[in-house]
This record gives structure tokens, sequence and C-alpha cells, in this order.
């Protein structure tokens, strides 16, 4: 986050950065916490990482590589299960797909 943004504000900057789309926040698929989830960054910066997913539509903007991501398409469901997708983010394309009526917290 950037100083004197809200959370929406940057989500809708960070997917704008690194696809090139522009959303509109539709609601909140849940607070994700896994202490299993430890990313260590080229830099040799160690993080416990957490993640509050929502909900969104493409509202404008076009799919664009950046200097922040290698790679953006959309996929279909069914290509999933041959990428290289972290047990942490299946969960939530999980209960992305489970279309679940209350966030989860967890």
């Amino acid at each position: 986050m950037e100083i004197g943004e809200t959370l929406e504000q940057c989500v809708i900057r960070e997917t704008k950065e690194e696809t090139g789309l522009d959303i509109e926040i539709t609601g909140l698929l849940g607070i994700y916490t896994d202490p299993e989830h430890v990313i260590e960054y080229a830099d040799g910066e160690v993080r416990q990482e957490f993640n509050t997913t929502f909900h969104g539509r493409v509202c404008g903007g076009r799919v664009a590589v950046s200097g922040e991501s290698t790679e953006v398409r959309f996929i279909q469901p069914d290509e999933l299960a041959e990428l290289p997708v972290h047990a942490t983010v299946r969960l939530r394309l999980q209960h992305h797909s489970e279309r679940r009526a209350r966030p989860y917290l967890g």
C-alpha cells in the first residue's frame, strides 16, 4: 500500500500495474493466513504472507505485461491443474469457484 490510500484503492492500483486491467471491487472472498506460506525474495527479504482476497470486475484497460509481471492472461479452470500454483492460492481459487456466501477467515 502507498501512504494515503485505502485497501480498495491499493487493490485497484496494483491490479492495473500488474495486469493492465481496470477493475472495480464487488466483494470480499476472504482473509487468508498460513504460517507455512513463507516467501524468500531475490533480495534476501523473507516474509510470512497473508492475503486479503476481493471479488472484482474488469471495467476497462487491456491485458499487458509490466515490470511486475512476466505473463498475463486469462485461463480456463481446467488449465489450473497444469500450472505451478501455491496451495494457498489454490485454496482461494477453490473458494471462489464454490461461490461462498460469507468471506473466509483463516
